[in-house]
């Protein structure tokens, strides 16, 4: 083997990671977004403040996983692939919204002990999970790209 193909292969097997980190974040903000819409009617109390806290957690952790790692390296020319490149250029705007959005929930949600007008959450939560479904469409269409290209 020689050392493109190994640096090739190198890059392969750091683009994986990054996506299986993605996608564990993901399913872990998912799954906590589940826990959260099935405590309505919301009310304030310690159980629904100490699941938003975490949720709001989870999701800032998935939405930098997506940046931070999946994007910032493809960015930086570690991804060489020109498809994966490509897709990803096209869809990143749109990325970037649903990122703004989410910021902007945790920052009305992310409030420790202290959340006591949650009048709008019902609301923000359905928002909220209009936005991760655009998202996720989107990120798939990377995730499928990485599956489908070879090295």
């Amino acid at each position: 083997m020689t050392s493109t193909q190994r640096a090739s292969i190198d890059r392969r097997s750091k683009s994986l990671n990054k996506l299986n980190t993605l996608m564990e974040t993901r399913t872990e903000t998912l799954t906590l977004f589940s826990q959260l819409a099935g405590m309505r009617p919301y009310q304030p109390n310690k159980e629904l403040q100490l699941m938003l806290q975490e949720f709001c957690e989870t999701l800032v952790d998935y939405t930098a996983s997506a940046h931070f790692q999946l994007y910032r390296f493809i960015e930086e020319d570690a991804e060489r692939r020109t498809e994966v490149r490509k897709i990803a250029e096209k869809i990143y705007p749109e990325i970037a919204a649903s990122t703004r959005f989410i910021l902007d929930f945790n920052e009305k949600y992310d409030c420790e002990d202290h959340c006591d007008n949650l009048s709008m959450l019902e609301h923000d939560l359905s928002k909220l999970g209009e936005v991760l479904a655009d998202r996720i469409t989107l990120e798939d269409q990377i995730i499928t790209t990485f599956n489908t290209q070879r090295l």
